[in-house]
């Protein structure tokens, strides 16, 4: 009997539970190898590198915790780079939430051409980001841009210098983030086509008018995709990169200094990748500290069905 329990434990990959785990693990195995290969690894050198004094050209020299004193206490850009950044995200993170989910709010109408009305909102999101930064520079251009053109029409002989000037070029940046708000249109749209119908049916019969219904079923039930939207908002808002490259490069006088240009310079055009990676290590600390904030206090105003 032992000699038969033996034999069957040791042909467990036969049985059908053996044979479906091994599946999976095949099937995952890619993810899990980009993931140790290109996220674990990484952010183990970069962890290393940090401790050190590393020009790209020469070895490493190990310098303990000195990157991360020059960081917060001698580097007055880095304070600048990271207040530039969290007024962006404090800014650009609800208002693209909310335009984002108003939009599908609006595009789950039954209206003639809806399809045509989606593609045209969904549209700016899937314009590349490089294109969309190109595209922006024209468009608030001084002097010859079309948004100049356009309040000229109106009476404003002055409109102010967009790009040029240190009150308006990060509003502007701001703008040309908000364009592509719609990123985020398909998930709101399953969300609300995912609210049960007797819900809104129910509360018809109780006496609640649209803003009621709205209010208290089609937001609780609609919760935990603002959650995530909100979330991957964040994290995106603290990596912007292209936008301040492309159109202001960080001006003027580095009003538009992003912390991962900022970072950007200081590795690959100053070679101190020692504190470059000392600054992505201390991205990562923000935007991990700030995702587990907003998870904290999602049990106050998310709701899952089950609860």
């Amino acid at each position: 009997m032992a000699s038969q329990v033996t034999t069957r434990r040791s042909h467990w990959w036969q049985t059908l539970a053996g044979r479906e785990a091994i599946a999976g693990y095949i099937s995952i195995s890619p993810w899990v190898l980009g993931f140790l290969f290109f996220g674990i690894v990484p952010l183990i050198a970069a962890a290393y590198y940090s401790l050190t004094n590393f020009d790209i050209l020469t070895p490493p020299r190990f310098i303990g915790h000195d990157n991360f004193v020059k960081m917060f206490i001698r580097d007055k850009l880095f304070w600048q780079s990271l207040k530039v950044t969290i007024i962006f995200t404090i800014v650009t993170v609800p208002l693209s939430t909310a335009i984002g989910y108003g939009m599908a709010v609006l595009l789950n109408q039954k209206v003639k051409g809806l399809s045509y009305w989606r593609t045209g909102f969904y549209l700016p999101a899937v314009v590349p980001g490089l294109a969309a930064a190109y595209l922006f520079s024209y468009v608030f251009a001084h002097d010859f841009g079309l948004a100049d053109s356009l309040l000229k029409t109106v009476g404003i002989k002055h409109p102010p210098n967009w790009y040029g000037s240190t009150e308006w070029a990060l509003p502007t940046l701001m703008v040309l983030h908000l364009w592509g708000a719609g990123a985020g249109l398909i998930l709101f749209l399953s969300a609300l086509q995912g609210v049960p119908t007797a819900l809104y049916d129910a509360g018809k019969v109780d006496g609640a008018n649209a803003w009621h219904r709205f209010r208290h079923i089609t937001l609780p039930m609609t919760s935990p995709v603002i959650l995530f939207s909100l979330i991957v908002g964040i994290i995106g808002s603290f990596q912007i990169f292209t936008s301040a490259l492309i159109v202001t490069e960080g001006g003027p006088v580095n009003s538009t200094l992003f912390y991962v240009l900022y970072l950007y310079r200081r590795g690959w055009e100053q070679f101190q990748m020692g504190y470059a990676a000392a600054l992505a290590w201390f991205l990562f600390i923000i935007i991990l500290s700030l995702t587990i904030l907003v998870l904290k206090s999602s049990a106050r105003w998310v709701y899952y069905g089950e609860e």
